[in-house]
């Protein structure tokens, strides 16, 4: 499948050898195989598998679009991620797709017929994925498992050759094929379309070495964890890899009723119903000057539900945290979190009410594809405030 971009493709696979991160997640998601299983072949779930792969690479996830791909990257790249125990040749059959709802319209076909109509249709569910998300290249990524390793590969995600179609064995139970280039099978009663792949020239093992009592672990990781918020971790540092903002005035703990989480109500122009910011104490700038991106570099700002804004950092002293539009950070604030009709005044009751009196702002030394900078938000609840973070530094 050749597209117009195949540069993709190839930076692709020049690339992700590279990719440290990813391999030591892998690494690390593995070694707790015997939460799941006493084999000495580390077990990693497949959705676990697709969104460490997306998190790592920048890709979007369309695992559950219930299309042919579960990945894109560089948007146009279609990527097929799996995981499987690898046999002593290196090689697995695996499901490559289902088709149930034709079930009927196979049985009938026998041999050759049999074998190009199983090909169309795969050929042509590619076909919609293509379409429906502009694909113009694929890929597989295989994580392979075999005692003690994860053994990582990429292998071509090719349409069937029709026309080149060849070694049809066709029986009761199953009809297997070969187009010159890849191996198929297709289970009648599962109505189960199988490729079998083989170890690629160029991969990459990641030993793993399987931690006997993981739940020791786990219990020491999250013996912290009060009313269900998990203290930051020992490895982030502070103001290097968070910070935390006050959501009042720290000249008097109070909610300004014109700036701030009010700033919609202040004077001077019109305001949307939703302008906020949050302020950024001078105290943040002196001790953590590298901080944030400069004045008015717009950065990405992911929300705890996942979804991400635009914001950056404004107005005189960069005292301010804002969202562009400025309507966008109110929305969530104002509206999702406090439930705070339009025209309504936060106070510091209404902070006190929800625990809540400081934001956590966590650098994750990522840049997106807009070259901008990404940063988290979430409220920083019972493990530490904005007095208990600036307070050493007073």
């Amino acid at each position: 499948m050749q597209g117009n971009n195949q540069s993709s493709l190839s930076r692709f696979l020049s690339e992700w050898k590279s990719n440290e991160k990813y391999f030591e997640i892998l690494g690390i998601v593995s070694k707790l195989t015997r939460l799941f299983s006493t084999s000495d072949v580390p077990y990693l779930d497949y959705r676990l598998a697709e969104n460490i792969f997306c998190k790592y690479f920048k890709a979007i996830n369309d695992a559950r679009s219930c299309t042919a791909y579960d990945a894109r990257v560089f948007k146009n790249v279609g990527i097929g991620i799996k995981t499987f125990t690898l046999g002593n040749n290196d090689s697995s059959l695996e499901k490559i797709a289902e088709f149930n709802k034709l079930s009927k319209e196979l049985k009938p076909l026998k041999g050759f017929d049999l074998a190009r109509r199983i090909a169309n249709f795969r050929n042509e569910r590619m076909q919609y994925a293509n379409n429906t998300f502009d694909i113009t290249e694929s890929q597989y990524h295989i994580i392979g498992r075999k005692s003690g390793i994860l053994r990582i590969f990429n292998s071509p995600y090719d349409e069937i050759r029709i026309d080149e179609i060849r070694d049809v064995k066709d029986n009761n139970t199953s009809i297997s094929f070969n187009d010159g280039h890849h191996e198929y099978r297709f289970n009648k009663s599962k109505s189960v379309l199988q490729k079998r792949f083989y170890l690629s020239q160029v991969y990459r093992d990641v030993p793993i070495d399987i931690i006997e009592n993981p739940l020791e672990i786990l219990e020491n990781l999250f013996k912290n964890i009060h009313s269900n918020v998990v203290k930051i971790s020992i490895n982030k540092t502070k103001g290097t890899d968070y910070v935390i903002l006050p959501l009042y005035s720290t000249k008097k703990r109070e909610v300004p009723p014109k700036s701030g989480l009010n700033q919609w109500n202040a004077g001077g122009r019109k305001r949307d119903e939703n302008e906020v910011y949050i302020s950024i104490p001078i105290k943040i700038h002196k001790y953590y000057p590298n901080f944030f991106p400069a004045r008015d570099v717009p950065f990405e700002l992911i929300l705890p539900d996942g979804k991400s804004i635009q914001a950056k950092v404004c107005q005189e002293n960069c005292k301010a945290l804002m969202s562009n539009p400025n309507s966008a950070l109110g929305e969530w604030i104002l509206r999702k979190v406090l439930n705070k009709s339009p025209g309504q005044l936060v106070t510091m009751r209404d902070l006190d009410i929800f625990g809540v009196d400081s934001v956590l702002i966590e650098k994750r030394h990522q840049i997106n594809e807009n070259g901008q900078e990404i940063f988290s938000i979430t409220f920083s609840c019972n493990y530490e405030n904005y007095s208990d973070f600036i307070e050493n530094e007073d």
